[in-house]
């Protein structure tokens, strides 16, 4: 009888094996397009009674496989963000409709059809049409790329979001499954299966790492080591924070949450955080930021120079030229660790200064205060767009004036500190001369009347002259009144308290010797040639501030011959100053890095460089998708294949397992049969 309760032992054991068997190959068959599901496979131990002995069913898996597959979800997903994203400001910058570079080039057409008649109205009518056009052009632009910036934050906030519940979730299934290997022994393979797929997906979004811990648990960090979920369940929550920029979004990490709230945070470096929120990170700190900030350099260095060459002419009315842009103004806005945040500060674009601007932000922390808590030094740094410290840049130290705004040694940037605020030491400042500028722009004047076309000086020779000396140019690099030797009325005289008389006359007294005089016929000083008839009042000791203007001569001149300067009135025929507004437009006018010692580019060339920067970008990162597309199908294929469901391997097993199961079957019936065989004799 023993025999037969052993018999029957190892056939209920098969019996049950078996089942168990049918019941995984099923699971496999049904979940073939379960997302996420992992292949399961039974196994059994024998026993010492020839039974089959406990069977232990778990997922089939390569954590090779596994890693690689989420590191290559991971490339795919912060190049797809990065991709998209650039090529779309791509798209903006190459197209001819949008182009910076096509408006410049109108509007200087109109500035050269213009100078061929300085006195049509209609002409300079287009001259400003043109302008607001190329305004409209650069508006539309930057306006274009801030609602790209206010579109990236909503995206920033939808994925923090979505990412934190995945960490949450990730918490919540280690906590399950912990719970439910403790009670059951048995490998939870759905809940398992549910958070891998939640750990795939915040691949997508971040680069991880995932260490496995007890009981199936599984602790979740970024690559740059901070934890996100631990494997006791616990985790750690993503948010969005930002500087003195509110559009700045900065993503933090806090620590030791409660009710919802963390009670101590840091910042993540952003250009280590991969995935699709690395890729939109990247894409702001590499393309949106730097682009705002180029075509808002373009913009100020073409309107400051067109504003400086105006200045330098005579209007259609005779008078002095005027602005014809009015560059935006600068808000500073202060840190949230200033002693005070009611504390500001004022910054200002300097007129003149537009090739030494640059396309930096900069950071002007108070060094040091006097007893009022004025300051008296501060320090400025150039930074990125991000942030961060632009390269190749020293951090300047700048004691400011007593009185009235104190410009940067470099930047083309002024500031002034309010005298009825006191400050601290270490309050801080964040100023952002070209981001918007493109946007906030506008026209001065909208009259054609306004562009100074004709020079404000003429050189006449007088008719008595003996050589054949004659003008080979007239400069005016100065006309700013109480500077210069123009008096603002139509005249040239020197300025009060000036010590010196304005130079209108020269008469030579020699081939080589000359005397400069004044209006009212006394010499002021005498000079002698050098190398030449080039800018004869500066080689007579006059410079360009005072008195302003300039000539050179080619020819011999003769004892006695004379030249005479006088205010250029009625001169609306003149197109002097007009050929030089014209010229802007190959002038090198645009600063090429924070290097003061570097060579400025004209404003095609800005704009050319900044195409073909984002250009070559949205190229590469196209490329480099595709590749890294590939690697992760061959990831997925190798996990497949090892994780995946074969249906023709589950249907053979199906049919082995079927098979087994019948003869385990047949088994117990026979054990049966005998036992009854057995206790039929009995009776």
């Amino acid at each position: 009888m023993a025999a037969n309760v052993d018999l029957f032992t190892i056939a209920t054991s098969g019996v049950n094996a078996s089942n168990q068997l049918l019941n995984t190959t099923s699971r496999n068959i049904a979940n073939v397009n379960t997302d996420g599901y992992v292949r399961e496979r039974t196994t059994f131990t024998g026993s010492i009674l020839g039974s089959v002995g406990q069977g232990n069913t778990e997922r089939v898996i390569n954590v090779f496989a596994q890693n690689q597959l989420r590191r290559d979800i991971t490339s795919v997903g912060e190049l797809e963000a990065f991709a998209q994203k650039t090529s779309t400001i791509d798209n903006l910058l190459a197209s001819e409709a949008n182009s910076i570079s096509t408006g410049l080039s109108k509007f200087f057409a109109s500035i050269q059809t213009a100078a061929d008649d300085p006195t049509n109205i209609a002409s300079r009518e287009t001259v400003i049409g043109e302008a607001e056009a190329l305004m409209n052009r650069m508006g539309t632009m930057s306006d274009y790329l801030q609602d790209k910036e206010e579109e990236l934050n909503l995206e920033f906030s939808s994925q923090v979001e979505r990412a934190n519940s995945l960490l949450e979730n990730i918490g919540a299934l280690n906590k399950k499954i912990l719970f439910s290997q403790s009670g059951s022994g048995q490998e939870p393979s759905s809940l398992m299966n549910e958070r891998d797929l939640a750990i795939n997906e915040l691949a997508q979004m971040m680069s991880v790492e995932v260490r496995d811990g007890a009981n199936g648990t599984k602790a979740v960090n970024l690559t740059s080591g901070e934890s996100l979920v631990m494997d006791n369940g616990s985790v750690n929550l993503l948010e969005l924070s930002s500087g003195p920029d509110t559009t700045d979004k900065q993503l933090e990490l806090g620590y030791n949450i409660a009710d919802g709230e963390p009670q101590a945070t840091v910042r993540l470096t952003e250009d280590k955080l991969g995935g699709s929120l690395g890729g939109l990170f990247r894409f702001r700190n590499e393309i949106l930021g730097p682009a705002q900030r180029d075509i808002g350099q373009i913009a100020v260095a073409m309107a400051d120079a067109m504003n400086s060459q105006n200045k330098l002419g005579m209007d259609l009315d005779g008078d002095l030229g005027g602005d014809l842009f009015t560059l935006p103004p600068l808000s500073p806005q202060g840190y949230a660790d200033n002693s005070s945040a009611t504390l500001s500060m004022d910054a200002a674009f300097v007129a003149g200064k537009g090739t030494q601007m640059t396309d930096a932000d900069y950071r002007v922390e108070v060094d040091t205060v006097d007893g009022a808590g004025q300051p008296l030094t501060v320090k400025v740094t150039a930074l990125n767009s991000d942030g961060t410290v632009k390269q190749g840049t020293t951090e300047q130290s700048i004691t400011l004036n007593a009185s009235g705004p104190t410009e940067f040694s470099q930047g083309g940037i002024e500031i002034e500190f309010d005298s009825s605020l006191t400050y601290a030491s270490g309050d801080a400042f964040l100023v952002q001369p070209m981001k918007n500028a493109a946007s906030e722009l506008t026209l001065a004047t909208s009259r054609g009347e306004d562009l100074a076309m004709a020079a404000p000086v003429r050189l006449t020779p007088a008719s008595g002259n003996l050589g054949d000396a004659q003008m080979t140019s007239l400069t005016v690099t100065n006309t700013w009144i109480g500077e210069s030797a123009f008096d603002g009325a139509g005249g040239i005289t020197a300025p009060s308290g000036a010590g010196v008389s304005a130079p209108v006359e020269i008469v030579f007294t020699s081939a080589t010797d000359y005397n400069v005089l004044d209006s009212g016929g006394s010499i002021i000083t005498s000079a002698t040639v050098s190398g030449g008839y080039n800018n004869l009042l500066e080689q007579a000791g006059f410079n360009q501030d005072y008195p302003g203007y300039d000539f050179s001569l080619e020819g011999l001149p003769v004892a006695g011959d004379s030249f005479s300067v006088s205010y250029n009135t009625n001169g609306v025929n003149d197109n002097a100053n007009a050929v030089k507004l014209a010229e802007l437009q190959q002038t090198g006018l645009v600063q090429l890095s924070t290097n003061a010692a570097s060579e400025p580019r004209s404003l095609h060339d800005s704009y050319s460089s900044l195409v073909g920067r984002v250009g070559e970008k949205s190229a590469n990162s196209q490329i480099s998708l595709e590749a890294a597309e590939a690697m992760q199908e061959q990831s997925q294929t190798w996990f497949d294949s090892v994780s995946g469901v074969s249906l023709d391997e589950e249907a053979a097993n199906l049919v082995r397992f079927q098979q087994s199961y019948a003869a385990a079957a047949r088994i117990l019936s026979t054990a049966q049969e005998l036992f009854d065989t057995i206790l039929s004799a009995a009776r």
